[in-house]
């Protein structure tokens, strides 16, 4: 992903870095610069003479309870990559808080394309193409065999949504920063409106669009999926309210298309009901309560951007682009209040 990189925003301990791979067999002259995109756990590029990886670790300040848990998202990744490709290799983690302070991890590097700006790809006919891929991969992930031992060990699936909604509930208590009525009304909702569980699947639980990696040569084959700090094992459909909440539509309110990933607001993208239709097709899944996941994934997204606005707030980071994730924070509720309304 050319041009994406930047020096890094925050100080690190190169040394330390340095130290910790000479340990481990790996060169200790190496390049790091940092991801620009993205807001919560921080990516770097590691180049070095024997080939680069990807460094991965949580962001600065007060973190939720097991949130950007590093150590864990390798770990799982070691599990699933063998049984779901898409899923990177990780190559080496550390869990030593003598080096850094805090986990992280390095894996493996897939280079590809990553659509994050309206009008991508640039011809249109690959729009669709890429929406199918996207659907087949998550399908795929879903088909992961979570009887498998190695996999049953990653999680807990019985009452994972129930535990979910308590939990966002309760990071979201602890976090705001101005009085958000509305967000109330959401969190009635969903405990008041909470379906019967779907058979469980390993879930990704941040499924989206510029979480995926395209091939450089066919941006309709998907490669890699990325971001797995918040895998777990449990009702699948957990994953495809969260793609179908950042999927703007061309008819969309400002407020929804400017919350999230911008891209699929153009034309020619197929809308959320396509992709919940295909993904039954794919799937056999009964979609029908999918309203409700996609209300659950707004207001799981707003607790996050709130998340890193309030350590913003605190000082904890000089990302410039976390001084406006209040404003983002409010239209989602809205948006999350709006969907309650259709459904």
């Amino acid at each position: 992903m050319p041009g994406e990189t930047i020096p890094p925003r925050d100080p690190l301990d190169t040394a330390a870095l340095a130290a910790f791979l000479q340990r481990h067999g790996w060169p200790v002259e190496f390049r790091i610069t940092q991801y620009a995109p993205g807001h919560s756990n921080l990516t770097y590029l590691l180049e070095t003479p024997a080939g680069d990886a990807v460094l991965r670790c949580p962001p600065r300040g007060p973190l939720a309870p097991k949130a950007h848990d590093m150590a864990r998202e390798a770990r799982f990744l070691s599990v699933l990559h063998p049984r779901y490709p898409l899923a990177p290799r990780p190559l080496l983690i550390c869990d030593d808080p003598s080096v850094w302070g805090f986990p992280f991890y390095l894996m493996e590097r897939r280079p590809g394309v990553v659509l994050r700006a309206a009008g991508e790809p640039a011809d249109p006919a690959l729009r669709p193409r890429v929406a199918v891929s996207l659907v087949k991969a998550l399908a795929e992930l879903h088909e992961v065999d979570v009887r498998d031992p190695a996999v049953a060990a990653l999680g807990r699936p019985e009452g994972f949504l129930e535990r979910q909604l308590a939990g966002w509930s309760s990071r979201w208590e602890r976090v705001q920063t101005a009085d958000a009525p509305g967000m109330a009304v959401v969190q009635r909702w969903l405990a008041d409106h909470l379906p019967a569980s779907q058979p469980p699947a390993v879930l990704h639980n941040d499924f989206k669009i510029d979480n995926v990696v395209l091939s450089s040569h066919d941006p309709g084959r998907v490669v890699a999926v990325l971001d797995w700090e918040m895998a777990a094992l449990g009702d699948p459909l957990i994953d495809l309210g969260i793609l179908l909440c950042y999927w703007p539509e061309p008819g969309d309110p400002p407020a929804r298309r400017d919350s999230v990933c911008p891209v699929t607001a153009a034309p020619g993208w197929p809308s959320r009901e396509e992709l919940a239709h295909r993904y039954a097709l794919l799937t056999g899944r009964d979609v029908s309560a999918v309203a409700y996941y996609e209300v659950f994934a707004l207001f799981k997204l707003a607790v996050v951007l709130q998340q890193i606005y309030y350590r913003h707030s605190l000082g904890h980071s000089r990302d410039p682009r976390f001084a406006a994730l209040g404003k983002r924070v409010h239209h989602l509720i809205e948006c999350a209040r709006e969907c309650i309304g259709r459904a």
